[in-house]
């Protein structure tokens, strides 16, 4: 099982901020739950993918505009199979122009922006065309235009409408080591276990508690109950096969640890307002 980790981020020399393209001869090979204190913007070119950030769980096509915001935990976006063209990052710490610099009347939009981010962001329509073409070209420009250039997307993404709050319940994570351990070490196990059952006597020792005691923690953090964030995270991946894979929707069932296939698509309904074959066939014409 995966261990959480701490990403150190260490900007280039000169630099108070990191910068990393990533395409498909150069892979970003960072997939592990981890977290770090830098803001984090992610731009991906084309493609598809799974968002994992905070206890949210989904899937993307054509491509994703994400901001995550410090310390909120999440995996790596794209690998060699979900054909992205390139993958773009930006990582800066909120304070690396100084915390006085984030008092300033005119950045104040971005000071908002910073603490809704640690919902997770993700960004859509105009708004993803845009920045992304911005975020592209900042390899190319001087040290100096490349952090003018990304005030100014953190100016633009502050006014966008055409964004949707990831943890829309919130995702309160307690800043002892301890607990990250324990939260981290809980996602880890799910999505490593999620294909079989999970009982709670299970989890619960994977996190060293009583199973009442991981009910009420697990909610308290991630405002779902445990089976409910085993369920997103199951249909996230039947969603993600529907459209990769051209398997059978009752072997996808199976595959994702639905072991009822009407329990499955009752489910798959309730929580993407399609049947699993509507899914895939307007996926299909929409492509």
């Amino acid at each position: 099982m995966l261990k959480p980790s701490l990403e150190i981020v260490t900007p280039s020399f000169g630099n108070s901020f990191a910068l990393n393209s990533f395409d498909k001869r150069h892979v970003n090979t960072y997939k592990s739950w981890h977290y770090h204190p830098e803001i984090e913007l992610v731009y991906i070119n084309g493609g598809s993918g799974k968002r994992q950030i905070g206890s949210h769980v989904s899937y993307f096509n054509d491509g994703d505009l994400i901001l995550i915001g410090s310390n909120l935990p999440h995996c790596g976006f794209t690998d060699e199979y979900t054909n992205n063209e390139k993958e773009t990052l930006v990582q800066i710490k909120e304070d690396s122009l100084g915390m006085d610099f984030l008092n300033v009347p005119e950045i104040q939009p971005i000071k908002l922006l910073f603490e809704r981010a640690k919902s997770g962001l993700a960004f859509g329509g105009k708004t993803k065309v845009k920045i992304g073409e911005k975020m592209e070209i900042l390899e190319y420009q001087s040290d100096f235009q490349k952090l003018m250039s990304i005030l100014n997307i953190f100016h633009e993404l502050a006014q966008s409408k055409e964004v949707s709050v990831l943890n829309a319940s919130g995702f309160s994570m307690n800043t002892e080591i301890s607990d990250n351990n324990r939260i981290n070490d809980v996602f880890n196990y799910v999505k490593n276990n999620f294909q079989r059952p999970i009982s709670l006597d299970e989890i619960a020792a994977v996190a060293f508690m009583t199973v009442p005691a991981f009910c009420r923690y697990f909610k308290k953090v991630t405002n779902k109950t445990f089976t409910q964030f085993v369920n997103e995270y199951r249909l996230v991946h039947a969603s993600k096969l529907l459209s990769e894979e051209p398997m059978s929707v009752a072997d996808i069932a199976d595959e994702c640890g639905f072991n009822n296939f009407s329990h499955f698509t009752k489910l798959f309904k309730n929580f993407t307002g399609q049947s699993p074959s509507t899914y895939r066939k307007n996926l299909k014409q929409s492509l």
